[in-house]
């Protein structure tokens, strides 16, 4: 009986662990969907955004501007481009870009499809990434989302002096006025220069 008692108390614990898992599981998985869907609050949806793709032809350098939805295709000639996702960076954010995900689908001369190009296209920094082929050019031209309103700009720098804007006390009439000397103002040396610091 000495030994049963041990044996049944960790099967016990065991049953009591098995059971507590799954739902903290559970409930840290609907904490991080929570908290995903709190921090993209106000932000246009994925399905709602309109990125405008502009299509070259290098032959004869005309260019066909096409106006699409996420998940949407369109057709021009032999070239199929097909908008995978759009983004803008948000007003706050220093850097300004304007990305699409793209895929690019050309017929050959044998009639067959192929894909040429898949991945993310930005219209502020073509170089980035581009789609290499002889004939078609594809790159962004806009992305049409919203974000909600974000923090406050950062206001200008603040210049401060060391001079105070007090008035200056005087002695009462008839008194004498005692002058105390000024500390000597703080001096920080310049730095050195490049030939000083570089001298071995």
């Amino acid at each position: 009986m000495k030994q049963a008692l041990p044996l049944l108390f960790a099967l016990g614990l065991a049953a009591c662990n098995r059971g507590g898992e799954p739902q903290n599981a559970a409930v840290t998985a609907a904490q991080r969907a929570g908290a995903a869907a709190a921090s993209t609050a106000g932000v246009t949806p994925m399905a709602q955004r309109v990125a405008v793709l502009g299509i070259l032809n290098k032959r004869n350098g005309i260019v066909q501007n096409v106006a699409l939805h996420p998940g949407q295709s369109a057709r021009w000639k032999d070239v199929i481009v097909q908008l995978r996702a759009c983004e803008t960076t948000a007003p706050w954010e220093e850097e300004k870009l304007t990305g699409a995900f793209v895929k690019v689908f050309v017929r050959g001369t044998d009639r067959k499809w192929a894909r040429v190009f898949s991945g993310w296209l930005y219209k502020e920094s073509p170089s980035l990434n581009v789609v290499e082929h002889p004939v078609y050019d594809v790159w962004p031209k806009s992305c049409e989302m919203t974000y909600p309103a974000g923090p406050a700009a950062p206001a200008a720098p603040v210049t401060s002096s060391n001079r105070s804007s007090a008035a200056k006390s005087g002695g009462a009439e008839g008194g004498s006025a005692t002058t105390v000397a000024a500390p000597p103002a703080a001096t920080t040396p310049p730095p050195p220069s490049a030939v000083a610091n570089n001298a071995t």
